[in-house]
């Protein structure tokens, strides 16, 4: 065994969460290899939130240009070059990818301890080693005093008859020059889930073009927000033609590389819908299998993440985990800035014995719909559930100054607060730049603010951002009735 196969600190992935660590310890003084099934930098860069936003955002000018909300505006059909937007789409995703993540470890080949990649599907053989198969067969052995498991997560593939026989498309549609990219527009799309990626693909394909339909198995898209936000998006999604199917239960599917049928059980009775191309949004799953967890001791939860203490640490002492890889764990949620600000306090906690400990109870989130949906905390049933005496409000956009000025005052936004204490606990929104304003009331939160917090804070006017305090006042007068800037 070469002495440079022996590392401090051994990370099975290379996203966020393992480039985070691997800096963090090199910043310690210790060495740091990473190893890579598929392409350098994970889920996010390549084929999740950097391509999805970049399309989505092509498609709002799409859609702006021919549905624009000023009078005076003349409506205007731009041209779209699908192939050549997706083109545009592997330049930016490669060029990111090279800035943010091969350039980290090309400058630093001149290091002490320069952070290392390796390529191929690793493997734990024992607590400490991992055998990492390359493309070409040939295997290698890489050896941790420390380990972390950052392998991130899939899309669900749910059991159906047919589906095995049957062409479908997931999220990995947005990937970059492989075969699993999709580089030409479909006439028409079946959606089989109702979540945060079939509603943001949905409506881009739809403003693209495409007949998009969405089933959703739930009684409402986003079964696990606010009501009131699940409704007023549904109506928005409506509006702009995208057919959204409630209480779908599929029972197959059937066809080819031409069309597509789905066969559905809804609300008694039973459906077909058919369409050019199907994609499968059923949620996404933690990569954990076949990487040889359990033969070294690691232990995974029912829904198969792996099980870790507050400190990121697995049953087995060296061993650690983060990222998507954990699920749910430790009240965590599958989102990048989640896994890179994890990263960080593995290798802290392995190598300072920091002893720091996450808390995931603050985790602002995003879907980028047009309008945005942002939310951070406790919904209002969450709320109820965990004992909270909670008072809630929801207020229409309409009464925010920012949204009528700009002619967009689609959306809604409820805030949840502690009865007794009048701490916020939760606010969701649907609104215009709804990703950028529930990060004031992150910050909020996490420092305990109460609603008397926001309404006596001085918010820019005329902004989105302002609908926090208006919420805040909701609780107490008839927001309606306020003069400029909420007072």
């Amino acid at each position: 065994m070469d002495k440079q196969d022996h590392y401090d600190l051994l990370i099975l992935g290379s996203g966020s969460t393992a480039f985070a660590a691997a800096i963090r310890a090199k910043d310690l003084g210790k060495t740091a290899v990473m190893t890579e099934a598929r392409t350098l930098g994970g889920t996010c860069v390549n084929r999740g939130c950097l391509p999805s936003k970049n399309l989505i955002a092509a498609a709002k000018l799409v859609y702006d240009a021919s549905h624009p909300r000023y009078p005076g505006l003349t409506p205007v059909d731009l041209p779209v070059d699908f192939t050549e937007l997706i083109m545009q789409k592997d330049e930016l995703i490669t060029e990111y990818r090279n800035q943010h993540y091969a350039s980290i470890l090309s400058s630093d080949t001149h290091a002490l301890n320069p952070i290392q990649i390796v390529e191929g599907r690793a493997a734990l053989v024992d607590p400490h080693t991992a055998e990492v198969t390359a493309a070409d067969g040939a295997v290698r052995r890489l050896i941790g005093d420390q380990v972390l498991i950052a392998t991130g997560s899939h899309p669900v593939i749910p059991d159906l008859p047919g589906l095995a026989e049957t062409p479908y498309l997931t999220s990995d549609l947005l990937t970059s020059q492989e075969d699993l990219e999709l580089t030409a527009r479909p006439d028409s799309l079946v959606i089989v889930g109702g979540g945060y990626i079939a509603l943001e693909l949905g409506q881009f394909f739809a403003r693209m073009g495409s007949t998009v339909t969405i089933l959703e198995r739930s009684e409402r898209i986003l079964k696990d927000y606010e009501p009131e936000i699940s409704e007023a998006l549904t109506e928005i999604l409506h509006d702009e033609g995208v057919r959204i199917v409630t209480q779908a239960r599929v029972r197959q599917v059937a066809g080819d590389e031409h069309q597509v049928t789905v066969t559905a059980d809804v609300r008694g009775q039973r459906r077909q819908y058919t369409a050019a191309k199907l994609l499968m949004a059923t949620g996404r799953a933690p990569n954990t299998q076949r990487i040889g967890l359990e033969q070294v001791g690691v232990q995974l939860d029912e829904r198969g993440a792996v099980v870790v203490d507050d400190e990121l640490r697995t049953r087995v002492p060296h061993i650690w985990a983060a990222g998507d890889v954990i699920g749910h764990e430790t009240e965590s949620q599958m989102a990048t800035p989640v896994g890179a600000h994890d990263g960080g306090i593995v290798a802290s906690n392995a190598f300072a014995d920091a002893h720091l400990r996450v808390n995931h109870h603050v985790i602002p989130r995003a879907i980028f719909t047009d309008p945005q949906v942002g939310v951070v905390g406790l919904t209002d049933e969450e709320a109820n559930a965990a004992g909270i005496v909670c008072a809630c409000n929801t207020i229409p956009l309409t009464v925010v100054p920012r949204a009528g000025a700009i002619h967009d005052t689609r959306g809604v936004m409820k805030m949840v607060l502690d009865a007794e204490t009048r701490r916020i606990v939760g606010v969701s929104m649907l609104g215009v730049e709804a990703g950028e304003v529930i990060q004031i009331a992150a910050i909020a939160m996490r420092f305990h603010a109460t609603a008397d917090d926001l309404i006596d804070h001085l918010f820019v006017y005329p902004t989105m951002a302002e609908a926090l305090k208006i919420a805040a006042i909701s609780f107490t007068r008839d927001v309606n009735t306020l003069s400029c800037c909420a007072s």
